[in-house]
């Protein structure tokens, strides 16, 4: 894979001509990997999602784009609009890094709507000389034409005292008519945490202070945080970076996760929870960001890759996707994540519709591509000693290969593997996930499987995995194999 050198990085995009992107976006399209119905960059690296809003009829997403190649350099902001959040309308560049307060990055932030107009706050990287970063939290307007205004000098310059430069990521929101931000934020001695910040005009913003998490010392950065309330409670979503892995938790290179708090005071800005818990099980998950719908729900997007991580198609010139949007509930004490109802939009016809007891292996005649959605009941008989049951998706003719979803009602844990399916890579981080689910006397199971992604939903969001696959040509298979007698349901749609 080519090595690319600083100055490539960080070349604008007007730098190059109108062929050779043309050139690039074609090459692109060329990949046996591209998805169907997720975000993917057209050219370039895909990562944080950002600015998600819904605003005059419309949701707005924004996501952190590299255009060039499949590596972190010069960030760009590229703009989606939908009206059902199944089908994105491509809006092209939001934002360019183009003043001296954003030069060498547009970097993650968030939308919010201020005077009936669309605003976006976002931090804006500079490099001095001696390559030292200097964050800058910027507040651009979106104007009637899609184009957007940025508000100069910086809301907030620089990273404050107390604080090193890794100062980013901020997540606005309006309330009782003040608006207020979180910021990601690594104290001077390296802890990871989060700032909060208050304006009257979402102009002028007034540092308040950290926001306690009761985690003094949990990992040396936090990103991408998010604060918001769910039926009376508190939810800060954050990533942390340098979480050692911990029994089944914790096992990718970084986190997402959650606390959930009964009460957030303003003038404490404290949150008493039960813990830390990771909002996703799977291999490729992090920086989420969530909005509010019309109709109250709160929904959630993600990237659906991690940092320092090389992919199969980072050959190709292009990396990552979004996930699907989700909607969020609490449960007994935990975030519950759903695919929004919309995505029933993407169905058309069912092609495997099977039930029955099964203590066997039993193989699903399917001749489609990986483009499908499937949801499968398994009901384990009581007083019974139990066999793990595997379900095998996109599978060879000869099972050599597959990615293997096991239930082991002995247990209560969910394991994903991966290492057999398709093209392996990043396999120094580990090659299974285990999820541990309350109860295994029966397990529901929703998955979307795209050509280079697997999303499974456990009982109804009670758990997620969210992970990128490249299987290879041919693998398309899928089989349910029980080693004692199960009662089950399997039914498959294939998806637009």
């Amino acid at each position: 894979m080519k090595e690319w050198t600083r100055e490539e990085r960080y070349k604008q995009i007007s730098d190059y001509s109108d062929n050779y992107l043309d050139e690039l976006a074609k090459r692109v399209a060329r990949s046996p990997f591209r998805q169907n119905y997720h975000i993917q960059p057209n050219t370039g690296l895909l990562n944080d999602p950002n600015g998600f809003t819904y605003f005059d009829g419309k949701w707005h997403l924004f996501y952190q784009w590299f255009p060039m190649g499949a590596v972190h350099g010069l960030k760009h902001w590229y703009h989606l609009t939908s009206t059902d959040l199944v089908q994105w309308q491509d809006e092209g560049v939001a934002l360019l890094p183009d003043t001296e307060y954003d030069s060498h990055g547009v970097y993650s932030g968030s939308g919010f709507v201020k005077d009936g107009q669309l605003h976006i706050m976002y931090t804006g990287n500079v490099r001095t000389e001696k390559w030292e970063r200097v964050p800058n939290q910027i507040v651009a307007r979106m104007e009637a034409d899609g184009s957007f205004t940025k508000f100069l000098p910086p809301a907030i310059a620089g990273n404050p005292e107390g604080y090193t430069d890794h100062f980013r990521d901020p997540k606005v929101w309006e309330q009782h008519g003040i608006y207020y931000t979180v910021i990601g934020a690594q104290r001077s001695d390296e802890t990871g945490t989060i700032l909060m910040y208050c304006s009257a005009d979402a102009v002028e913003w007034d540092l308040m202070g950290e926001v306690d998490a009761g985690l003094p010392d949990f990992g040396f950065m936090w990103e991408c945080p998010d604060l918001f309330e769910i039926d009376g409670k508190t939810v800060l979503l954050f990533s942390p970076q340098g979480i050692e892995p911990e029994g089944d938790r914790y096992q990718n290179i970084f986190q997402t996760g959650y606390v959930i708090a009964d009460d957030f005071r303003m003038d404490e800005l404290k949150l008493e929870h039960d813990g830390f818990q990771e909002l996703d099980a799977g291999f490729d998950f992090y920086a989420t960001q969530t909005a509010e719908s019309p109709d109250g729900r709160r929904i959630l997007t993600a990237w659906m890759g991690l940092p320092e991580i090389e992919y199969p198609t980072d050959s190709e010139d292009w990396a990552h996707c979004l996930t699907l949007p989700r909607e969020l509930s609490i449960k007994d004490g935990k975030l519950i994540q759903k695919p929004v109802r919309e995505l029933v939009a993407l169905r058309k016809a069912q092609t495997v519709s099977a039930a029955g007891l099964l203590s066997e292996t039993k193989h699903f005649d399917r001749s489609g591509a990986n483009c499908y959605e499937l949801k499968l009941d398994v009901a384990f008989p009581a007083s019974a000693d139990h066999a793990p049951v595997t379900l095998d998706l996109c599978e060879d003719a000869t099972n050599d290969k597959r990615f293997r979803i096991t239930l082991d009602p002995n247990t209560n844990k969910i394991t994903i593997a991966r290492s057999r399916c398709g093209i392996p890579f990043a396999e120094e981080f580990g090659t299974t996930r285990t999820l541990t689910v309350e109860h295994m006397d029966a397990v529901k199971l929703q998955i979307f499987v795209d050509t280079s992604s697997i999303e499974i939903f456990v009982n109804d969001g009670e758990g997620t995995f969210t992970s990128r696959v490249f299987p290879e040509a041919g693998e398309t298979g899928l089989s349910l194999a029980a080693g004692s007698t199960i009662d089950y349901s399997l039914d498959l749609w294939e998806l637009a």
